[in-house]
């Protein structure tokens, strides 16, 4: 029985920092690591971006899910997340939180340098502070502004490698932060009753569906225009070219499916697929990167 509650209580805390999406950021920081070193960094900074920014991307969802918890409740999406489900205490979830954002901030300072350390503990107070606490309750147009969290790990890695950042991380943060909204604006139509029930003002419950399905069409047009322009950036070559016509072609096929047909299977597929574009548009950029 005790090893039964210990390790659901593992099960817990790593539910806690929100692995699939730690996972990304992680994959964006090292794209802006590669980028910075213009090659193949060394090992040892590789895993201190991975473990500092893994401390910094779980503390900061550890930290939503204890200001979120009065709405995980009321949504079946999640109403199992560790804290509703009462795997894990609110304040433990808190004090969780913290911690990882300390070792992580601790882990790029000494290892690392001190830009890239304050850069990762940035993301995380405006994901906590901004975006969470301001904008995520109050307004239709919370993910657009609070999506710049979540595009400062390229930044932490390039700062890593570089002490610097430069014009192409800051263009990696801007294809982030663009991307965002037609990401998260997919899966809001999945869930619009579930927000509405929660009280959320995503676009889909304030604006309706047929303005979040145009708004995310116009926002993929542009993500698309905004990718090429990075070929002219420092290191890009052919291969990112390629990479970044290909995926963005599909990207604006699959929005103008949606806006046409606005079917589930088509809100599925654009959800599905712009997870997808980022993780395999960075990926080129990499590859780019240490050709």
């Amino acid at each position: 029985m005790a090893g039964l509650i210990i390790r659901e209580k593992f099960r817990g805390y790593i539910a806690l920092t929100k692995p699939r999406i730690m996972v990304l950021l992680l994959i964006t920081a090292v794209t802006g690591l590669l980028l910075g070193e213009q090659g193949v960094p060394s090992l040892r900074l590789v895993v201190v971006v991975l473990i500092g920014g893994a401390f910094a991307s779980g503390g900061a969802s550890s930290i939503n899910h204890y200001l979120d918890r009065d709405i995980d409740s009321k949504m079946t999406r999640t109403k199992n997340r560790p804290i509703p489900s009462k795997k894990i205490s609110p304040i433990e979830a808190l004090l969780f939180g913290v911690t990882l954002n300390v070792l992580g901030f601790l882990v790029l300072v000494y290892w690392a340098n001190l830009l890239s350390a304050t850069l990762a503990i940035t993301g995380t107070l405006f994901y906590v502070f901004v975006y969470t606490m301001l904008l995520k309750r109050n307004t239709p147009q919370n993910i657009v502004f609070g999506g710049a969290a979540g595009a400062i790990p390229p930044l932490v890695g390039y700062a890593a490698v570089t002490g610097t950042v430069s014009i192409s991380a800051i263009y990696l943060f801007f294809i982030i932060f663009f991307w965002t909204p037609p990401h998260f604006w997919s899966l809001a139509l999945m869930l619009k009753d579930d927000y509405a029930r929660a009280g959320i003002p995503m676009l889909p419950v304030v604006k309706g569906v047929d303005e979040t399905k145009r708004s995310i069409f116009a926002y993929a047009v542009f993500l698309v225009v905004l990718t090429l322009g990075f070929v002219w950036m420092e290191g890009m070559g052919w291969l990112y070219l390629v990479t970044s016509v290909v995926l963005g072609s599909a990207f604006v096929y699959y929005a103008w499916d949606l806006l046409r047909r606005g079917t589930e299977r088509a809100t599925k597929v654009m959800y599905l697929y712009s997870l997808a574009y980022l993780f395999l548009l960075f990926a080129g950029v990499m590859l780019d990167a240490l050709l």
